[in-house]
């Protein structure tokens, strides 16, 4: 990728160890709250990760496809990575370690973190090398507002629509018809369909961002923090009517996570690209490999609580209690060092590929 930006690259790793530790605690049950996803309306530093993540993508495609051109060629290699990242998402859905290792056709889940993430790079790299960015600002405009409007004004077989977990929230119904059992749950999917649709604005504001630290403008790191700013002012105003809601990726939703995407890059950038201070390599190791130190995590953790050690406890269950708990600290910390240690393990690992010049591209 030509004009690398070192802090896009901590800023991708540290959002994949994020997602790492919120993924895999000692134990569910015992969890620090800013570790858990809001329960319903409003948000956690949890409920950031997801977003930073396709903010990202976004940001990664106006640096990679910043010279590129419309053509078959280009399509063609933006479609597969695409169909790569959904058919990673589906193997982790469906595989289970008895035979004939994968799970029943009515209990595979279809939509899921990698399926969305191939969903909307597409869309993203595909909109942003054919349109300018000022075509791409209504286009996120068009879509954050025409989103809104269907989820508050669109009835469901007759009833008014609703933004709680019910049979007339309209994200719920196109999901529970389209998916029908392949679902996360029977009253909601975090990676639905519909909720794609806000999902790859994610990526486009993230595009602009890209498109900023390439520029020539010499204040990049005022400019984001003033546009991050603005977008947590309007998402949180906005929340008033359309609740902050990551199940649903509702429209200010996208604006308030994307807004401190760009507060914590820019102090990323300000902080390694303009000051030049050495910090967060190993977030940098991580986002080298990113989708595969993911995709490991998320394959090992299954395996780690599939495998059963006697009947009632798993692999992961009996590790958790033989190493980390004891009677002097608490369950929350006992969880927390848990996946402390994952994601150390996943650090490191990243490390020797990085050092090792081993990029698994995806």
């Amino acid at each position: 990728m030509k004009n690398r930006v070192l802090s896009v690259d901590i800023f991708r790793g540290m959002t994949i160890v994020l997602m790492i530790l919120v993924n895999t605690p000692g134990t569910w049950s015992n969890v620090y709250a800013p570790l858990l996803h809001a329960k319903w309306h409003g948000y956690t530093p949890t409920d950031l990760v997801f977003p930073f993540f396709l903010f990202i993508v976004g940001t990664s495609i106006a640096l990679a496809y910043q010279n590129k051109t419309s053509g078959t060629s280009v399509y063609n290699k933006i479609a597969i990575r695409s169909l790569k990242l959904i058919g990673l998402g589906l193997f982790l859905g469906a595989f289970t370690i008895t035979f004939p290792f994968f799970k029943d056709f009515a209990e595979i889940r279809f939509p899921g973190v990698l399926q969305r993430i191939g969903v909307v790079f597409f869309f993203a790299a595909i909109l942003f090398i054919n349109l300018n960015w000022k075509k791409l600002i209504w286009v996120a405009a068009i879509l954050l507002i025409g989103y809104w409007l269907l989820m508050v004004f669109v009835p469901v077989e007759g009833v008014a629509s609703t933004l709680e977990r019910a049979p007339n929230n309209l994200a719920n119904y196109v999901d529970v018809h389209i998916f029908g059992t392949h679902n996360y749950k029977p009253d909601y999917d975090p990676e639905g369909l519909l909720s794609t649709i806000p999902a790859i604005v994610s990526s486009i504001l993230g595009i602009f961002t890209g498109l900023i630290l390439t520029s020539k403008h010499d204040k990049k790191t005022t400019l984001l923090f003033g546009i991050g700013g603005s977008m947590l002012l309007v998402g949180h105003l906005w929340d008033f009517i359309f609740p902050i809601n990551k199940a649903l990726w509702t429209s200010s939703f996208v604006l308030v996570t994307a807004g401190w995407a760009n507060i914590v890059l820019a102090l990323i950038y300000f902080l390694t690209d303009v000051k030049k201070i050495k910090l967060g390599s190993i977030f940098k190791y991580a986002g080298a490999n990113a989708i595969t130190v993911y995709f490991l995590s998320s394959f090992i953790t299954k395996l780690f609580y599939t495998i059963k050690v006697d009947e009632d406890t798993s692999l992961h269950g009996w590790i958790f209690n033989k190493i980390y708990v004891h009677d002097f600290m608490t369950m929350e910390l006992s969880s927390l060092l848990y996946g402390l240690s994952v994601v150390s393990f996943y650090c490191l690992l990243a490390y020797v590929l990085y050092k090792r010049r081993i990029f698994i591209k995806v």
